[in-house]
């Protein structure tokens, strides 16, 4: 699909405009299409209208499955609203749907409660959607009321579904133009101090002119190709609130518990609040781990046993496994996501230009659609063979990392170390640097030469979920792999990332002191990547809950601090002094009697205490008294 930054797309044109041909070329890369015909089978006395139907159907590639709602409009909206986010919808048209809504033989019909209907289902829709529909806007008002009423309902829900999408487009002529998003502003100079450089900033239009509740406004859109958002280095991506984190912490300070408070875990509720751009955040409940399936050919794979990445994946389809039963544990939807395989890097690059671009884009489009269905946080997981050594290459090639300092041991099976396997993926990675030693060191090609399919799409989901102000979980090689190179694309990126734990691998430890990303804990957990973030959620979202719960701690009164003025044989403010005690000064704390006109007089506003003093002398000797009895007993 070329707008792959948007997942419902509208496109509109004229007659004869080459809308369909469009909307036909955006899902040209789906192995499987859905294609929902809206139009009327053709009468005996309409030969015409029947060779248009047969060249429509003529066109379709043989994998596509057809699907008529002709008989039934509003059976639309239950197709669109439930298919599933691995399928891929073409709706053409609308205009042919409006024409069987409004028929006779369908009426009476509330049409406008029909129209919001499918205005909802396309806007909850979690496949890939595209709508085709006649863009009547601009023609002559018709002069039959059939005319008038057909028009006025197609603007009806041409609008209604434009509002529901995320990208439409106008065909004219054969040229499609982009309506939705608009066309990021260009530039506008600043007026600098004097003696600084003049400044430009990219001009606020449209829906991306967004100000939070602090008052700050958002970065402005993205530059978007006909093709979808241009991933490229220098992105304007949104950054998490920089105030609501603080407020946080602060409010914090002030709730009623017992102790000294959260510990280092009240880095949890400040990222908490300022991604969700309030000092008091809510814990996450919508939460999807996405599972990168995505191998590592050659010695980076060394010591990874034959088919058990692909096992691990179906496990966690079908529901089993450590991963799949932490994310039911959570109530988290687990969705496998299969990355493009990598070629040994030891002999040429991982990746080509073009998978680098489909695979940021397809994680981009990933993220967006969890953000579309309301997720509130994402959790990376990957289960690919060699992507400890892929990890440990992008180290190298970012950071200037030393392959063997961050390359894990290997462990076979048997839970043996394997250190043959170990110096095989060390070699690799050091002869994959060797080969790419003249290469630039720029994002996209790092990923191409050593990143691979996984990685890649991991990048791309940072990217999206950044965009779309999503967190994102991270706990092992791939995913902070992923934020090293997303931090050369877009800087912003990493400010969405949460470190859970980094298990006790040094590529993690060393990434994350690139990033700046703490981790919550250190239990050392190995239950694989993704899976022990899983195993410390429940953890993060108590902090969540309780922080926001909790009230804050009550006022002590002014005068709790001893009894009232009334008291007898007390002075006014002073606690436990009589008025009439010899050697006190009335508004003085205690002074000896015999202090010299040399010696200080204790300070008035100073706490009335002493150190307490021994009744008697006290021992001369911190060695135990020697017992009389030789035996030690003592007598009864």
């Amino acid at each position: 699909m070329s707008l792959d930054g948007w997942n419902r797309v509208l496109v509109l044109g004229g007659i004869r405009s080459g809308k369909s041909e469009f909307a036909e070329s955006l899902i040209a890369d789906a192995t499987s299409v859905r294609y929902v015909a809206t139009a009327a089978e053709a009468g005996d006395d309409d030969a015409e209208w029947s060779a248009r139907l047969a060249a429509h159907r003529a066109r379709r590639p043989a994998s596509w499955h057809t699907e008529e709602t002709a008989g039934d409009p509003r059976r639309l909206a239950d197709v669109i609203a439930t298919a599933g986010p691995e399928e891929t919808l073409l709706v053409d048209d609308l205009g042919n749907w409006v024409t069987v809504l409004l028929d006779p033989a369908h009426q009476p019909a509330d049409d406008t409660a029909t129209i919001a209907e499918l205005a909802a289902a396309v806007r909850a829709c979690p496949a890939r959607l595209v709508l085709v529909s006649p863009e009547v806007g601009l023609s002559l008002v018709p002069t039959t009321p059939l005319g008038r009423a057909f028009t006025d309902a197609l603007g009806a829900v041409n609008r209604a579904v434009a509002d529901a999408c995320d990208a439409v487009i106008l065909v004219v002529a054969g040229q499609p133009c982009r309506l939705k998003p608009a066309e990021p502003a260009p530039a506008v100079a600043l007026p600098a101090a004097p003696g600084q450089p003049r400044a430009t900033v990219p001009a606020q239009s449209g829906p991306a002119a967004h100000v939070g509740s602090t008052g700050q406004t958002a970065p402005a859109a993205l530059s978007v190709a006909a093709t979808g958002p241009v991933i490229e280095p220098g992105m304007e991506l949104p950054m998490p609130d920089e105030y609501a984190g603080p407020q946080a912490v602060d409010r914090l300070a002030t709730l009623d518990v017992p102790g000294a408070g959260l510990g280092v875990l009240e880095q949890v509720v400040s990222f908490a609040a300022a991604t969700q751009g309030t000092p008091t955040p809510a814990a996450w409940q919508s939460v999807r781990v996405l599972l990168l399936h995505g191998d590592h050919a050659g010695g980076a794979a060394a010591g990874s046993l034959p088919g058990e990445s692909a096992r691990r994946a179906r496990q966690a389809r079908v529901g089993e496994g450590v991963l799949a039963r932490l994310a039911a544990e959570n109530g988290a939807d687990l969705q496998v996501v299969d990355a493009p395989a990598a070629a040994p890097v030891e002999d040429a690059p991982a990746l080509t230009a073009e998978q680098v671009e489909s695979a940021l884009r397809y994680g981009w489009r990933l993220a967006e659609e969890a953000a579309d269905a309301g997720v509130q946080l994402l959790v990376l997981a990957a289960c690919g063979a060699g992507t400890e050594a892929a990890a440990a290459a992008v180290l190298a090639a970012t950071a200037g990392a030393e392959p063997p300092a961050v390359l894990a041991r290997v462990v076979a099976a048997s839970g043996e170390i394997d250190d043959a396997a170990w110096m095989a993926r060390c070699a690799a990675v050091r002869d994959g640097l060797h080969r790419a030693r003249h290469s630039s060191r720029d994002a996209k090609e790092v990923l191409a030469q050593f990143g691979g399919g996984d990685i890649a799409v991991a990048t791309g989901i940072l990217l999206g979920a950044t965009a779309r102000r999503t967190p994102v979980l991270l706990d092992g090689p791939v995913g902070v792999a992923a934020a090293l190179v997303s931090r050369d694309l877009a800087g912003q990126a990493r400010h969405w990332c949460l470190l859970a734990d980094h298990g006790g691998h040094p590529a993690v430890r060393l990434a994350a002191d690139v990033l700046g990303l703490t981790p919550l804990t250190e239990l050392r957990l190995d239950l694989g990547e993704g899976a022990n973030a899983l195993a410390v959620l429940p953890l993060l979202r108590s902090v969540l809950a309780l922080a926001a719960a909790l009230p804050t701690r009550p006022e002590r009164p002014a005068d709790d601090t001893g009894p009232d003025d009334n008291t007898p044989g007390r002075d006014d403010n002073t606690p436990g002094r009589d008025d009439d005690a010899p050697g006190r000064d009335d508004d003085a704390g205690p002074v000896e009697e015999d202090a010299g006109p040399d010696e200080p007089v204790e300070d008035a506003d100073e706490p009335d205490f002493r150190e307490p003093e021994p009744e008697g002398p006290g021992p001369t000797s911190t060695e135990a008294p020697r017992s009389a009895d030789p035996t030690g007993s003592r007598a009864g």
